[in-house]
Formats: C-alpha cells, sequence, structure tokens
C-alpha cells in the first residue's frame, strides 16, 4: 500500500528511474526544477536535493521570491517511489490562480491506479496541521485523471483560470483520510 513520507536519499534509484518515465515532462509537486537530472543521478548531488526539499518547509530557509514555504512528500510502495506531492503553505498570486496549495505527480508506469488519489487523501489532514483549513488544488482543463483525483477527494469547482481548473477541498482529519481511502479501495 502507497505511503507518503519525507524526502529520503536512499530511494535514489528508484527516483530516477521514474524521472526516466518523464522524460522530460513537468513534475508537479517535484521540486527538482533547479536540478540537472545529470546532476542527480551522482549520490552527493541526490543527498543535496533531498536536503533541499526537507528544508523548504522552513519558514526561514532561502527561495526565491516567487516560492512559499513547502512540504514536500513522496508516494511510495515499499522500495519504490511512486511519485511526489507537494504542500504550499500559503498562496501567493501566482498559487492563488493556477497553482494551488498542493500539487503531485505519479510517474507514469503507476498511473491509472489510484495513487494519487490516495496520497492526496493523506496529504490534507497534513496541510491542516500546517494550518490550511481549506486547501486550493488546481489541474489543466484537459487533464482527466487529476480532475476525477481531485472530485473524488471532494473537490468542489470553483472556475477555470488560464486554462486552469479550480477546486476547493476541506482539510479532514487523519481519520477520515483514512475512512476516505478504504471507501476508495472497497469501490
Amino acid at each position: 500500500m502507497p505511503l507518503l513520507i519525507a524526502p529520503d536519499a536512499s530511494y535514489h534509484s528508484s527516483w530516477l528511474e521514474a524521472a526516466a518515465e518523464f522524460d522530460g515532462a513537468r513534475r508537479d509537486g517535484g521540486g527538482a526544477e533547479d536540478w540537472a537530472l545529470a546532476d542527480l543521478a551522482e549520490a552527493e548531488s541526490f543527498r543535496g536535493f533531498v536536503d533541499s526539499l526537507r528544508n523548504a518547509a522552513l519558514p526561514e530557509a532561502p527561495r526565491k521570491p516567487e516560492h512559499v514555504p513547502c512540504t514536500f512528500l513522496w508516494v511510495v510502495d515499499g522500495r519504490t517511489f511512486l511519485g511526489s506531492l507537494a504542500i504550499r503553505h500559503e498562496l501567493n498570486d501566482f498559487l492563488l490562480n493556477e497553482g494551488g496549495h498542493i500539487g503531485y505527480s505519479i510517474r507514469p508506469s503507476a498511473r491509472r491506479r489510484g495513487h494519487a488519489a490516495e496520497a492526496l487523501a493523506a496529504a490534507l489532514p497534513i496541510a491542516r496541521k500546517l494550518g490550511i483549513t481549506r486547501a486550493l488544488l488546481t489541474c489543466d482543463e484537459t487533464n482527466a485523471g487529476s480532475r476525477a483525483t481531485i472530485e473524488r477527494n471532494g473537490g468542489v469547482y470553483e472556475d477555470t483560470r488560464n486554462g486552469k481548473r479550480r477546486y476547493w477541498l476541506e482539510c479532514g482529519t487523519l481519520t477520515q483520510a483514512t475512512q476516505a481511502a478504504r471507501h476508495r479501495t472497497e469501490e
């Protein structure tokens, strides 16, 4: 059963395999935009990358002016890296209109198995602990999979801006997330 964990350097080879599957496509919630994939193949650079992801949640951590504090989590199943999820602690103008509080991506070979929906359900109580009572999630107008993931977790559609559908989700308790995951498993 997939779990959300803090980024962990021991997943280096599995993370690299997943990165290769994306073949250069943007990975929402991954945090690797400023890192060259070739550099991340080296163990020391990868450890630095993992440390930077872990530190991104700290309010005092250095970051680009357009970035906000962010908790990065990885979706794993045993020793297999399945994907990434980012909980942005606050919204700036860009995130309010297009990015949202939570972004996620699942490696192509693990899609269409409910991993994103389970990860999102598990992330909502974590967001609540961070002080987010209602989370904004967005997806491309054409991304039916992400749309279904958000709606399956109770997302309420508000509007579309710049080609992004905007949904609001209540950030529940851990008990609610567990019940939602059980319900999806029984379907």
